[in-house]
């Protein structure tokens, strides 16, 4: 495996890869990403490389977090083929779990080994993306990725496209092939519930309506106090815990949007009706031992230490550690022992809680897929 990562602020007059990669990951801040043209200088210097990557509200470049960046990794495998795909979520009426379904149904299925999905960040429905893509997933492959993100704005996110283009509104994925592949994951979080639980007595898929009978946006804003006046990005701070039943471990969902008019909240994934919801909160020394666990995870998987790894972290966990976001990172390079890594901060991830289990959309967590050939 060959792997060569650059990190730019502006337009580079070109970007000097020692070999022809055959799949380049471009994580970077929206406005650069649609004004530098990087993705479509790339896709002219390497027609034969398959494209992945989003907007981030931060990027990852090996231990460094940083913003206003776009960092560029490329890969050549020497035994391993990729296969590509994306869906228009216009084309399908933002059916989240139609997108899923075809999304991975334009992927070959002999051979399948694993799915890197990155998808728009606010039109989505990750839940159901995850429901869909499962349920047309050939058996023993897996399914890992993340939610693009647009900085604390919520405004607009974009992904990138297979054939290097930049799209909204989209969902993206490239499959992995080749039996000399090992693949990794892991999921964590280290945040703290408090509170009691409290019952989701109205909801429909991923719009919050009512808790405990009364209008859940103003008893969330009792929750958060002077903090209210700055949602919905102040929600990333206190996300929810939420189980919806007894033998499920508890999920976290983080706010994306609210209605003032419904006194609703808009989460990234499903808040079920009958569920159980509780306010949670941040302990830096919780979040960066979270890391930790996940890189453990995502280290079991391979027969080896890893040579590349993707990291998606949750863009609240990046605004509670502040100056101590990098730790979190560091953390993950020391039990991986070192490999190249990229990755962003997210409005989602996607991963199994663990190698027994199916894929999940995660707010609020580190998740780590880790590659060696």
């Amino acid at each position: 495996m060959q792997i060569e990562q650059f990190v730019y602020s502006d337009s580079p007059s070109e970007i000097p890869f020692s070999f022809s990669p055959q799949v380049l990951f471009i994580f970077g801040d929206r406005e650069l990403l649609e004004t530098t043209g990087i993705s479509h200088q790339l896709a002219l210097q390497y027609p034969d490389a398959v494209f992945s990557g989003c907007s981030t509200a931060g990027e990852i470049a090996n231990e460094s977090v940083r913003e206003h960046t776009i960092i560029v990794t490329g890969i050549a495998f020497q035994d391993v083929s990729i296969k590509s795909s994306k869906i228009s979520l216009e084309d399908i009426d933002f059916d989240s779990s139609e997108a899923g379904k075809r999304l991975v149904s334009q992927l070959p299925a002999k051979g399948l080994k694993h799915v890197f999905v990155v998808s728009d960040g606010l039109k989505v429905n990750g839940t159901d993306l995850v429901k869909g893509m499962t349920e047309g997933l050939t058996d023993g492959a897996t399914i890992t990725g993340g939610l693009a993100g647009d900085g604390s704005h919520f405004a607009r996110t974009i992904i990138i496209e297979p054939d290097g283009k930049i799209a909204t509104e989209s969902v993206a994925a490239i499959g992995f092939y080749g039996e000399r592949l090992s693949v990794g994951y892991g999921s964590r979080g280290g945040w703290d519930s408090f509170g009691l639980d409290r019952r989701v007595t109205r909801s429909k898929d991923n719009i919050l309506y009512e808790i405990d009978g009364e209008p859940a946006l103003d008893l969330y804003k009792s929750f958060l106090g002077d903090k209210a006046k700055e949602l919905p990005a102040s929600g990333l701070l206190f996300p929810l815990s939420m189980r919806d039943s007894e033998d499920r471990a508890p999920v976290v969902r983080t706010i994306l949007g609210i209605n003032e008019d419904e006194k609703s909240l808009t989460f990234a994934g499903d808040i079920p009706e009958g569920s159980f919801v509780r306010l949670m909160k941040a302990n830096n020394d919780r979040l960066i031992n979270g890391a930790e666990e996940a890189a453990q995870e995502a280290a079991r998987g391979l027969d080896n230490n890893a040579e590349f790894a993707i990291l998606v972290s949750c863009v609240g966990r990046k605004l509670v550690l502040k100056q101590m976001v990098e730790e979190e990172v560091e953390s993950v390079s020391e039990v991986l022992e070192g490999p190249v890594m990229t990755g962003f901060y997210s409005y989602g991830e996607l991963a199994p809680f663990n190698r027994d289990s199916l894929c999940e959309l995660h707010n609020q967590t580190m998740t780590i897929t880790t590659f060696r050939e």
